[in-house]
């Protein structure tokens, strides 16, 4: 965002249908219909907490024609008319708007897309930035470089990257797009069977619709007949796709300023629709204004400012420190200064890379670095950050390997709240110190031209990267009391997370060694395979059709074919979604299970297969995934770039990626997997005697499982279904399954179902009162917690709605089980990583993956590193049952898997 608050336009016809089709049908108590205005209520508040404008405006449609009608008398003329639940809150609606102190717009004769796009250029003409909120693929012909769009449903910012990423086509030619493909609901004629891709595709290859028109001959196959039938009417097409952006209004942008809310009004009008929620936002003190924190930043260019700073960094006791870098890629990214701040309100930055024409002489890098060493290495002069993890690996880049780290802010606020907000600098400045930092993209620009800190000038950057330490010291100074107040998640940051980030650095640096070739072979094979289903799916459907277009498939499924209708979208057409699809396939339907197939071959090929090769780094020859320990509400680690955790592995050509993960020459790889930790837990921390008794004389536990429930004489004696049924039952339980869900996934009665369900808490009574037990506490608590005291609030659990309800409850009984599985191999990763920076055995650990750690090891001493590191694991955390690990050596990670 620009130095500016944003002008926000907000596409409130959009607000609405999106609110109205996605939000429950919430009632009053008089039976009037009120959920689509709390949703959209509730959209309008998070945008306005979130950017803060200066200047806003809600716009509507009216009813009546336009413009377009008059074009073409046929212009929406297919679509039926809103709901009478949704027009009866339209009335009301307006008026909370207009009570928020919110600018209304409705100009009668115009879409709310053409007062959208008028007032938008105006502000570009003004020099202002402007954010429109929709959820409308039509206004994606207005991004620019000064025009943006958000979706706060999905919370994705569209820029002009983002508009070429999402549909093919720049924005320039979105008008040239949507007149092509036309639009059903709107009625608009395009070219018949010309989908997105198709749209795409002859505007890559040709630029515009004048010219895919001006070639139109030499379009073969039935899509040229297409193309060449509806010439004629493309330019009407063309005419009533584009949002016209010279509408007469009333109004300028600079005047739209929101107004103080009527807070009298706002509480008789929620009062009205009996919005609790929403009464209660009233009574909360008003946010404080963003004030600007006193500072005193100092930029270091000369040999004596850095002296004195040096001086202080070393009396200091806490100091805090950020790098400012190339790139966000660690294994790429150099350091182009870095910040410090050992009081709050004072700072400093040390330029040592700005190479932009005319940038002032800076220190010599190497030099400082040099001297910086000792202090930045030294394991007792205590440092805090915000999120130190990049910093010690763009550090360890420049041969210093950050040492003391006694805090990370964004670990601090994760362990006070894992599920309260987000974790980044900016969020936690706004939420706890209410202040509004300085972003990124208001020094830098964005897109395609944003700048890399190198090239920024120091006046801006200096304040922006001293303002980085500051905001975190004083972010440490609230944070840190409140986890004292909590002993257990105090214990928590400073014994677990905080360590563990070292040990993640190094995993990371470490990466893992791919085989490309068999990747590329394997994209061979799945391509082949692919599009044998695609014959196979043309045979079954008689014809050709596009698998990846959900009209295309309904088409087939519910028209021609006649196959049951499952479900249906929000609009009410019949639904195609892969729980449909899954669902027509387990009743006998030849075609849904071969969609089904080509769609997870495309997933693994695009996802991985394709993917991974080009993500190898230059330098290392390796992959390097990055991990995060501040996103999974139970405290998991998750990956991303890539992610390692989602490679599936119940199936052959899932396992087969696995393959691709090799070792380097004369190494191995070692992998060992926590055995059914989750049930192993869930025996502790209920204490039920059959569970645990199973455990402790190292029974397959599904097997006796399945001796108790199902009558059984012995283990010996069960039978490999009733095993699978256990099995099911076992994990199903602890993930909240109901009876129904436990019948769906055996084939089975719902009362064949709910019998096993009985008999299982019958034998296993312990599981029984523990789960009742845990439901009680997380609705007077509103928490629960793992056995290492890791807390995992539940925002809903005493929801009205007794669906979102229910979800709270099953997330309580089994979080305190993922979250300890979790706490426990964190455990594991920081005693072994400890006894690899200790002893140097020969010996790299390179990826974690659920329950699972995976290691690099010289062949001749595989054996004895394995049977260390099991010993390692196993005795990660004192359990009542014993803790089991499977560890196996191969030269690939599916062959040690």
């Amino acid at each position: 965002m620009p130095d500016q608050p944003p002008f926000i336009l907000v596409d409130g016809s959009s607000y609405l249908f999106r609110a109205y089709h996605a939000l429950p049908p919430l009632t009053n108590s008089k039976g009037e219909p009120t959920g689509a205005i709390v949703g959209v209520i509730n959209m309008l508040r998070k945008l306005i907490n979130e950017y803060h404008p200066r200047h806003m405006a809600v716009v509507f449609d009216t009813p009546g024609k336009t413009f377009r009608h008059d074009l073409y008398p046929e212009y929406k003329a297919n679509r039926p008319p809103a709901p009478e639940d949704l027009v009866a809150q339209i009335d009301p609606l307006y008026e909370i708007v207009r009570a928020m102190g919110l600018p209304l717009l409705l100009v009668q004769g115009v879409e709310a897309d053409d007062v959208i796009g008028t007032l938008a250029r105006q502000a570009a003409e003004q020099g202002m930035e402007t954010l429109i909120s929709t959820g409308d693929k039509d206004m994606a012909q207005l991004v620019d470089d000064h025009v943006t769009l958000i979706n706060t449903m999905s919370d994705t910012v569209t820029d002009v990257q983002g508009v070429k990423d999402k549909y093919g086509v720049a924005p320039e030619q979105i008008i040239d797009y949507l007149a092509l493909m036309g639009d059903a609901a709107d009625n608009i004629p395009g070219v018949h069977k010309c989908g997105p891709k198709t749209a795409a595709k002859w505007l890559q290859q040709y630029g515009s619709l004048d010219q895919v028109i001006a070639h139109a001959d030499e379009f073969k196959g039935k899509i040229g007949e297409y193309l060449r039938e509806g010439l004629e009417q493309l330019p009407l097409s063309r005419q009533l796709a584009t949002i016209d952006t010279g509408v007469p209004l009333d109004w300028k942008p600079s005047e739209l300023l929101p107004a103080q809310a009527d807070v009298d009004r706002l509480r008789q009008l929620y009062t009205s629709i009996e919005a609790r929620r929403l009464l209660d936002t009233l009574e909360e003190p008003e946010a404080p204004v963003t004030a600007p924190l006193k500072t005193h930043y100092e930029t270091i260019l000369n040999q004596q400012q850095y002296d004195a700073w040096l001086e202080k960094l070393e009396a200091a006791d806490l100091l805090a420190v950020d790098t400012e870098t190339t790139s966000l890629d660690y294994m790429q990214a150099s350091i182009v200064g870095l910040s410090f701040s050992v009081r709050e309100g004072e700072a400093a930055y040390l330029p040592l890379a700005h190479d932009y024409p005319g940038a002032p002489d800076q220190l010599d890098r190497d030099s400082v670095l040099s001297r910086l060493q000792p202090l930045l290495e030294d394991p007792h002069k205590h440092k805090v950050g915000q999120n130190l993890k990049y910093d010690m690996s763009v550090l360890a880049r420049h041969g210093i390997e950050l040492r003391g780290i006694a805090y990370d802010t964004m670990l601090e606020s994760y362990v006070l709240d894992p599920t309260g907000s987000r974790h980044n600098m900016d969020a936690l400045a706004e939420k706890y110190l209410a202040h509004k930092t300085v972003k990124y993209e208001e020094i830098a620009g964005k897109g395609a031209k944003q700048l890399s800190f190198n090239q920024i000038h120091l006046e801006q950057a200096a304040f922006y990267a001293a303002e980085d330490a500051d905001v975190t010291l004083r972010l440490h100074r609230v944070l840190w009391p409140q986890l004292e107040q909590e002993p257990k998640q105090a214990e928590l940051l400073t014994s677990m997370e905080i360590p563990l980030v070292a040990v993640l650095s190094r995993m990371e640096r470490n990466g893992v060694q791919i085989d490309q070739q068999m990747l590329r072979d394997q994209g061979q094979d799945l391509a082949g395979r692919m599009q044998q289903l695609e014959q196979q799916a043309y045979e079954k459907a008689g014809h050709k059709f596009n698998l990846n277009s959900p009209r295309q498939i309904g088409q087939v499924f519910f028209e021609e074919q006649e196959m049951e209708v499952i479900a249906k979208t929000p609009k009410g057409v019949p639904s195609t979604a892969e729980s449909v699809l899954q669902e027509l396939a387990e009743r006998g339907y030849e075609l849904p299970a071969i969609i089904l197939e080509h769609r997870g071959l495309a997933k693994l090929k695009s996802t991985y297969i394709d993917k991974l090769p080009g993500m190898v780094d230059p330098d290392s020859g390796r992959l390097h995934t990055s991990y995060h320990q501040a996103v999974t509400a139970t405290g998991r680690l998750s990956s991303s770039d890539p992610n390692l955790q989602n490679i599936p592995i119940r199936n052959q050509d899932g396992r087969r990626i696995r393959k691709a993960f090799t070792a380097e020459q004369g190494a191995s790889i070692l992998a060992a997997d926590y055995s059914q930790i989750e049930l192993r837990i869930m025996a502790h921390l209920s204490g039920d005697a059959g569970l645990g008794d199973a455990f402790s004389r190292e029974l397959d536990v599904h097997a006796a499982t399945a001796a108790e429930v199902f009558d059984v004489d012995s283990v010996a004696a069960v039978t490999s279904d009733q095993r699978r049924s256990a099995k099911a039952i076992n994990f199903g339980l602890i993930y909240g399954m109901s009876a129904f869900g436990l019948a769906r996934q055996l084939g089975i009665g719902r009362n064949e179902a709910q019998d096993y369900v009985d008999r299982y808490f019958s034998r296993y009574p312990g599981v029984r009162d523990y789960m009742e037990a845990t439901r009680a506490q997380a609705h007077e608590l509103g928490y629960v917690e793992t056995l290492f005291g890791r807390r995992l609030y539940l925002p809903e659990i005493n929801a009205r709605n007794k669906q979102r309800q229910a979800g709270a409850e099953r997330t309580a009984i089994n979080a305190p089980m993922q979250g300890t599985a979790a706490d426990i191999i964190k455990k594991a990763m920081i005693a072994v990583d400890s006894w690899i920076q200790q002893e140097a055995p020969p010996v790299k650990m390179i990826m974690q993956v659920h329950d699972e750690l995976v290691f690099e090891v010289v062949e001749e001493q595989a054996e004895a590193v394995k049977e260390k590191i099991v010993q390692f694991m196993e005795s990660a955390a004192s359990l009542s049952v014993p803790l089991r690990v499977d560890a196996a050596v191969g030269r690939n990670w599916e062959e040690a898997h």
